[in-house]
């Protein structure tokens, strides 16, 4: 089992790690990680893994079997062996900017308070795909409720609930297409506000800035028809 150290802190940009096994496709395994692997619509982190007498690109992370998380090497080159110590650095403006994007979402879906059926992140952009048979009358006004709820400075902070207590509050999860993963026990929620000020509270398991003030101001592109019952709505960092 890997530990997720982005879990704990999605700001530490820099750690090291023991290598515990190598796939026999090149991915790395290590005991404990920094890189977060792709899901949730969020991409896999990239960046380098060094040690002593060499250093590879990562290119991107993903999950592997059981709770494993795989260290995909960005072109073939010599590789740590097991039981190495590892440094791990993370490519990280690129994890900043799906960290500002992941959380606009978030507020996109408060805005646009409608059912969600799919979503995904970039470095420069965002888009959420809604249970929406007509496209928003007024994006303009839209856009600007964004950019107040953004602009109010809001603390983003995790909780954790038992997959009973979801049960018992269904409103929780907005996506349709994408379920929490059950099994552990317990579910991990993102708050965005604090008490009766919060402004979202959904099951997540991404990397989030610490207050909606990171996030900067944001502007709502294209609006595309997806079906007869969907839109997709995009959204870019400024």
């Amino acid at each position: 089992m890997t530990k997720l150290l982005f879990r704990d802190d999605a700001y530490l940009r820099e750690a090291s790690a023991t290598v515990t096994a190598i796939t026999s496709e090149g991915g790395l395994i290590l005991d404990q990680t920094t890189f977060y692997p792709t899901s949730g619509g969020q991409p896999g982190d990239s960046g380098t893994l060094s040690w002593n007498g060499g250093t590879i690109d990562i290119a991107t992370t993903v999950k592997g079997e059981g709770d494993a998380i795989l260290h995909l090497p960005a072109e073939p080159a010599p590789l740590p062996t097991v039981g190495q110590v590892v440094t791990q650095k993370l490519n990280w403006d690129r994890r900043y900017r799906h960290m500002r994007v992941h959380t606009a979402l978030h507020l996109l879906s408060v805005v646009i308070p409608l059912p969600v059926s799919g979503g995904a992140i970039s470095a420069e952009k965002g888009r959420l795909d809604f249970d929406m048979p007509d496209a928003p009358e007024d994006k303009a006004a839209l856009e600007d409720d964004l950019n107040r709820l953004i602009g109010c400075n809001m603390h983003v902070t995790e909780e954790w609930i038992t997959d009973a207590e979801l049960d018992a509050q269904p409103d929780l999860v907005k996506t349709m297409s994408v379920q929490p993963p059950r099994g552990s026990g317990k579910i991990r929620l993102i708050r965005i506000g604090v008490g009766k000020e919060t402004a979202d509270l959904q099951p997540c398991g991404g990397t989030h800035v610490a207050n909606t003030e990171e996030i900067g101001r944001v502007r709502l592109g294209k609006v595309e028809k997806k079906g007869r019952q969907n839109r997709r709505v995009y959204l870019h960092l400024d």
